[in-house]
């Protein structure tokens, strides 16, 4: 397809990428932009990135750029700096060989460096939305599986026998959600059928790249979308095992505190306000956490060290799943901890928890409280006005004046020398 056909700007394209597409084809090698980025520049979206297919192995696009990095083990890829702007280029994939040791049991490819034509590359991809390649350079669209057609048509379909494609990715079972929440496409019956079914294929996806796929999920702008995609393919329960299971397979319960956490992160995102992954932790998982507390002050333990231990208990079994960073497991847990001195609204003390570096971040979390619970709304009221009529205290000052000096000890005249 010319440009005058498809219609997108050349204009609008990123010139770093554009740079990269037209170094390589001055060395003699085919390149275009691929997948998302054209998929989004159809739609009139600002894409997030913009990715470079080439026929050039890994070693022949760093003879060509020779600063730039070859990473990877199951998809070798070149990572291409242009001032300042990371270009991820990729060589053409051919059909998988089916060696031994590059499959798993269940199907899952597990390396995958054989190269091949870029007509080869598409079929490999796996929607048809998302197997369009663009020439910066001529304005060009090359489609060979029908993605701008099903794009038109805001359908979702997998190149490919969809039981396949999926065990050969499971994350793909997360993109069919992800898309069906971003773009308002539907996935056709045949990509849709297996979803629920297959499920279980994310337990054998490592725990770090699945949690890379829950902040594309949630972190995004359309996280409350999303977790009713996930609610709709039955995808909850097996992403999110420690949260309480709803009546509907696959399902999970989804209190309002979390409907109102989901909402408020979509208005953040919309308003280009920043969002912290630790925030949305603190409400997606506060039921287990939550219940945890409450059974372990039935056995004795105070409130503070119970929903320590609690979230100590709910992250270690969803870590089996999603790993998620101590970075921030820490700021939701303080958040957490901070709820229950709340209650204490009078004293000599209670003004101290302005002092606390999550201060803000556990009050907004009262009010999501109160949301679930109208029992609190008074008391996230009087905190409310708290800050109104209370400045935030300040750090006391360093001390000022010439520091004292350390009077050293004197030496032991026995102490033998070395």
């Amino acid at each position: 397809m010319p440009e005058a056909e498809h219609g997108i700007p050349l204009k609008e394209l990123c010139p770093h990428a554009t740079e990269v597409v037209r170094e390589l084809q001055q060395a003699g090698y085919q390149a275009y932009i691929v997948g998302g980025g054209v998929r989004d520049l159809l739609l009139g979206k600002a894409p997030k990135d913009f990715d470079v297919a080439t026929d050039a192995t890994p070693e022949e696009v760093h003879d060509i750029f020779p600063r730039c990095r070859l990473i990877g083990r199951r998809f070798r890829l070149a990572h291409v700096r242009k001032r300042g702007n990371l270009i991820e280029v990729a060589t053409f994939r051919g059909p998988h060989d089916g060696e031994e040791g590059n499959g798993s049991a269940n199907g899952r490819i597990l390396r995958d460096n054989v190269f091949g034509t870029v007509e080869e590359d598409a079929i490999r991809r796996d929607f048809t939305i998302n197997a369009m390649f663009l020439d910066p350079v001529s304005g060009e669209i090359r489609d060979y599986v029908g993605g701008y057609q099903d794009l038109c048509e805001r359908r979702l379909r997998l190149i490919g026998d969809p039981e396949t494609r999926y065990r050969e990715d499971p994350v793909r079972l997360l993109r069919a959600a992800r898309f069906a929440a971003k773009l308002g496409v539907e996935p056709d019956a045949e990509s849709e059928e297996p979803i629920r079914r297959l499920a279980v294929l994310l337990e054998d996806v490592p725990p770090a790249r699945l949690f890379e796929e829950v902040c594309k999920l949630f972190l995004t702008g359309h996280a409350m979308r999303s977790m009713e995609s996930l609610q709709r393919f039955g995808l909850s329960s097996t992403l999110f095992p420690v949260l309480p299971e709803s009546d509907k397979p696959g399902g999970v319960i989804i209190g309002p505190l979390l409907k109102a956490a989901l909402e408020n992160t979509d208005q953040r995102i919309a308003e280009e306000k920043p969002v912290t992954p630790a925030f949305l932790l603190a409400a997606l998982f506060w039921l287990p956490v939550k219940a945890g507390t409450e059974r372990r002050m039935a056995a004795g333990e105070s409130e503070h060290e119970a929903i320590l231990n609690a979230a100590e208990e709910v992250f270690y079994a969803q870590s089996r799943r999603t790993s998620v960073p101590k970075r921030f497991t820490a700021v939701a847990k303080q958040i957490w901890a901070i709820q229950p001195r709340f209650a204490k609204t009078s004293g000599k003390r209670w003004t101290r928890i302005f002092r606390e570096p999550k201060f803000r971040a556990a009050y907004d979390f009262l009010l999501l409280r109160a949301v679930e619970d109208p029992a609190l709304e008074e008391l996230g009221a009087f905190w409310t006005q708290a800050q109104e009529s209370r400045p935030m205290e300040a750090p006391a000052p360093a001390p000022s004046g010439p520091r004292k000096r350390r009077r050293r000890r004197p030496r032991s005249r026995n102490r033998k020398r070395a």
